[in-house]
């Protein structure tokens, strides 16, 4: 087993459900109701983006997407996280095996960084930020937030952070 921490945790996780389930009846169901609700929420998401890594995987050959996304992806790579982390909805650990993927493929950690960081500017709520703080704080926020990513993402590379 690659991974036995994963499956031992999966274990504990069963074990305390079934303990629930003995002692507990009505907070087992409980808590398997709101798991079925979390469940039908993010399944949409999880297609989605089963969909994009088996688009990329059948399209997006490695050559361009190492020269792109690589070692020396320059400032095509940053722009293209910043656009994509900036436009992707749904919970961030959806992300995290398309990101894995793209990884194994030859992505920079730091590239990944900038996507996770640019993640928190939020198109649809762009109007209520600028409603409450004014346009020049919302333009100035997001500016940072990008310098930021950048900058985090830098700093991932130049310490080759595994």
């Amino acid at each position: 087993m690659k991974n036995k921490s994963s499956w031992l945790f999966l274990l504990g996780l069963i074990i305390i459900y079934f303990i629930t389930l003995i002692f507990k009846p009505s907070k087992f169901y409980e808590a398997l109701s709101y798991f079925s609700n979390i469940m039908l929420i993010i399944l949409p998401i999880f297609i989605l983006i089963l969909i994009l890594m088996v688009l990329i995987n059948y399209f997006v050959k490695t050559k361009r997407l190492i020269k792109i996304l690589g070692k020396n992806s320059g400032i095509k790579g940053y722009v293209l996280v910043i656009i994509s982390g900036i436009i992707s909805s749904g919970p961030i650990y959806i992300w995290y095996p398309l990101l894995k993927n793209l990884n194994e493929k030859g992505m920079k950690k730091g590239l990944i960084a900038t996507f996770l960081y640019c993640r928190s500017i939020k198109i649809p709520l762009l109007p209520l930020l600028i409603l409450y703080f004014g346009l020049p704080f919302t333009i100035i926020f997001n500016l940072l937030i990008i310098i930021g990513g950048i900058a985090q993402g830098i700093i991932f590379d130049i310490f080759k952070i595994e």
